[in-house]
Parts: C-alpha cells; structure tokens; sequence
C-alpha cells in the first residue's frame, strides 16, 4: 500500500498523452534513427559519437526488435523507469521516515514538473533516475546490514547506472556524505569507499572515450537561466521542508540522505562550469528523488502536527492539482520541447516537388528527417557526401563548402530547413557557403512554414 499507488499514478501520468500529439522532438529522432541501426552500426557510431548513450541505444535496439510500436516503444521505458523510481522512493521514504511519509514521498514524485517531462521522453534519463532510486535502496540496505554481497549489488547497480549515462556518477559524492552526516561508523564508509571506487574504476573506460568526443557538448554554455532558476527553487523548496533540523544542526535520517542528493550532483556539475559548461537539467534529473523524500516527509510531519478536519485534504490536493493543471497539460504539447521534428518532415514533405534539392542550414538539423525517411523520399540532400548510417555519424559528412554552391545552382528549385529567424547564423564555412548562395543565386518563391524550433522555406534559381 506504499509502493503501489506511486507506481499506478506514475504510470498514469506517463500514459496520459504519451504521443504528445504524434510529435518527436531531436533527441528522441537520434534516439530512433540510431536505435533502428545494427548492432555492429550502433557500436561503430559510438566509437566516433554520442558514446554515452551507447548502453541506451544498445538496449533500445533490443526493443525495437522485439516490437516496433513507434512512439510508444520510444517512450515506454521511460515511463516504466520511472514508475520504478517512485516505487523505489516511496519504499526509502518508508524506511526512513514511516509509512504516510513513504506514500507522500513517492506520490510527491511524478508531481514534479521536470519528471513529467522526461517520463515522457525517449531518452535514457528516466532509466537513471530509477536506477539511481534503487542504487540508494540497496545503499541502506548494505549500510544496515553489511555484508559483501549487499555492497556488490549496489556497485552493480550504481555502475548500470553510469554506464547508461556517465553523469549518474555525481550521486556517488552525494551517497558518501550521506553516511558521513548519518554519523555511520568509518568501517562501513570504507566498505563503500571500496564499492565506489569499483563503480568508478569500471566506468572509465566510458568516461575516458568519452572525453574524446568532448565537441559533441560544445553547445552546452553557461547555465540555462530557466533551467537553473527551476533545479534553484527545488532545492530552496528542500531546504525549507528540512528547515527545523537544519537550524538544530541535527538531520534526521531522511534528510541526512535526501539533502546530499538534492543539493550535491546540481552543485557539482554548476561548479564544472568554471572549467567546461555542462550545466543541463536533465543531466541530474535524479536530484528530484532527494527533493520528493523532503516534501513527503514535511507533509508527514504536518499531517501529524496538526489534526485537521478530512476536508482540508481534499481542499489542498484540489489546489495542488489546479497549480499543476496548466503545466502538465502544456508537457503534453509539440511545443513543450525545444522542436518538432515530426512537424518539420511534414512541412518539408508539403512544401517539396519531385526533384526537389533538400538543404540543411545547419547540418545538424538533418537529424529532424532521420527517423522518417519518407518525408525526404523523393528529393536531393544537395549538401550530403556521405549518409549517417554509412558514415557511423549522426549528421552524415558534407561537402566540402567550395562545392556546395556549385550543387546547389544545378536544381532550380530548394527546400531548405533552417533556424528559427531569431537564432545567430553559424559561422561554420559550409553554413556560410549555403547561406550565401541563397542569398545571391535563389529568391524565396513559397511561403515560409514556422514550426517549432525551425522554418522551411522553398527557394527558386534566379533566372
């Protein structure tokens, strides 16, 4: 009666609105396209890109070919990870804090706007929320009840969980002050000192490669205002709910686990900025499990504080749902995310002619026709020297720019997918080169599709 109903209402809220309208946004068109290659392809791409999600493509290529669903194969195993992860908090909560404290807890979860967000997302953060969720179970467990075995599976978790994405490993400082503030004896700090460090030593292989591709995050700059301004109240909200025992110096249980997890995997990849921005909200999705065990733990306390009549929780879980209303709904829209790729093919496919050129301006957004090949059919990348799949990349490998004028004034007539008109031109000498010969040898002769995050527009050679 704990973990149940966190799981049913995870579920619910996942399944509610799972297609977002029939849209897929970039990420998730890599995450298709990639995840549809070989298993001998998926492993010569991470060896040139996205090596950190190659344990992910991997396992997303397995299900595919088990049953190719579309969107819903997509996004379903994260909104089973992630239903996992309330369960998995709500038993923590339970540990520590009680039953009533436990429920609340893992109700609190899927509440949380950014954990809306990804339980609905083909990407692998939901999957490292919830192994994260269960590492820190059997984190407890072994810190209870020490012995070998109970250590090794939670190395072995906490390693499956860096291994899907390496930044999971942030939680790893987070576990270790936990037993510090726990005041546990130093015999069993060092016995996770020794799980740590095999969870560390088995993922670095990943994290040295992966360091090699370091260019594929050099759009990451500074902190995202919005995304910083959202984990920020999250944590003030945390630290009000722990405010009593903060103020006594004195954390209880929960809060000596939760507050490390809230607080510490944010902070340390804020504190990276100053050397590389990496600063990326979904990258430490899991500080959510410290901000829920907070939050159920503080309505604990003033459910029991404070008798009050039946219908005041009523009233309050009315309120509750009212403010959440507008947000939730808004996540189940195309425009929730930063673009449309499913919206782009189908105004490239409404805007094209048989013969048509297709042009990329950047060749990044090649990726919004990936995984729906059919919307392209027909016409001429006129950029491309050699495709993504054949070239183990993402994007594919382009022209030379001194060639890519001359290939573009041989079809009279261009789609072209670009930025959005407030977006900084890319100063890469292939954008330029494109850019330029629209401007000198094309004239607009259709009207411009926006849709989110892009703009398609047809271009005829000047006579």
């Amino acid at each position: 009666m704990v973990v149940l109903p966190p799981i049913l209402l995870t579920l619910a809220l996942g399944l509610w609105g799972i297609r977002r309208r029939n849209s897929m946004w970039g990420d998730e068109a890599v995450t298709c396209e990639v995840a549809h290659r070989s298993a001998a392809q998926i492993w010569r791409t991470i060896q040139h890109v996205d090596l950190v999600h190659g344990v992910y493509y991997l396992l997303m290529h397995g299900l595919f070919a088990v049953w190719d669903g579309g969107l819903l194969t997509l996004r379903l195993p994260s909104v089973v990870a992630m239903s996992l992860a309330a369960g998995g908090v709500a038993l923590l909560g339970r540990r520590l804090a009680g039953p009533r404290a436990g429920l609340l807890a893992g109700l609190a979860l899927p509440a949380i706007p950014l954990v809306q967000q990804y339980t609905q997302e083909g990407r692998s953060y939901a999957i490292v929320c919830a192994l994260v969720t269960w590492s820190t179970c059997l984190l407890l467990d072994a810190a209870d009840r020490s012995s070998w075995r109970r250590w090794a599976g939670y190395a072995v978790l906490l390693w499956g969980a860096v291994m899907v994405h390496e930044l999971a490993a942030l939680v790893i400082p987070a576990h270790g002050t936990a037993l510090v503030l726990a005041e546990r004896p130093r015999a069993l700090i060092r016995a996770w000192a020794t799980a740590a460090g095999c969870v560390v030593a088995g993922a670095l292989p990943l994290i040295v490669l992966s360091e090699r591709q370091a260019g594929q995050v050099a759009w990451i700059g500074w902190p995202d205002a919005l995304q910083l301004l959202g984990l920020t109240a999250m944590a003030l909200a945390g630290l009000w709910c722990a405010r009593h025992q903060v103020r006594a110096g004195e954390l209880s249980r929960l809060s000596a686990l939760a507050l490390p997890l809230l607080l510490l995997p944010g902070l340390l990849l804020l504190a990276a900025a100053v050397v590389k921005p990496l600063f990326v909200d979904r990258y430490v999705l899991y500080c959510a499990v410290g901000f829920a065990l907070l939050l159920g733990a503080e309505l604990d306390r003033l459910w029991g504080s404070r008798p009050l009549p039946r219908w005041t929780g009523w009233v309050a879980l009315a309120a509750v749902l009212a403010a959440l209303a507008p947000v939730s709904l808004y996540l189940r829209t195309p425009q929730s995310r930063h673009d449309d790729a499913t919206a782009v093919g189908r105004a490239v496919r409404q805007a094209a002619r048989p013969g048509d050129g297709l042009l990329f301006i950047p060749t990044g957004h090649r990726v919004w026709v990936s995984a729906h090949l059919q919307d392209t059919r027909g016409l001429t990348d006129l950029a491309l020297a050699r495709d993504p799949v054949s070239s183990d990349t993402l994007d594919g490998v382009e022209l030379p720019a001194q060639d890519i004028p001359a290939r573009m004034r041989a079809f009279p007539r261009i789609v072209v997918v670009h930025d959005p008109a407030d977006e900084p031109p890319d100063d890469d000498p292939r954008e330029t080169a494109k850019s330029s010969s629209l401007r000198d040898d094309f004239h607009a002769c259709d009207r411009t599709a926006e849709v989110t995050g892009a703009r398609i527009t047809a271009y005829c050679r000047n006579s």
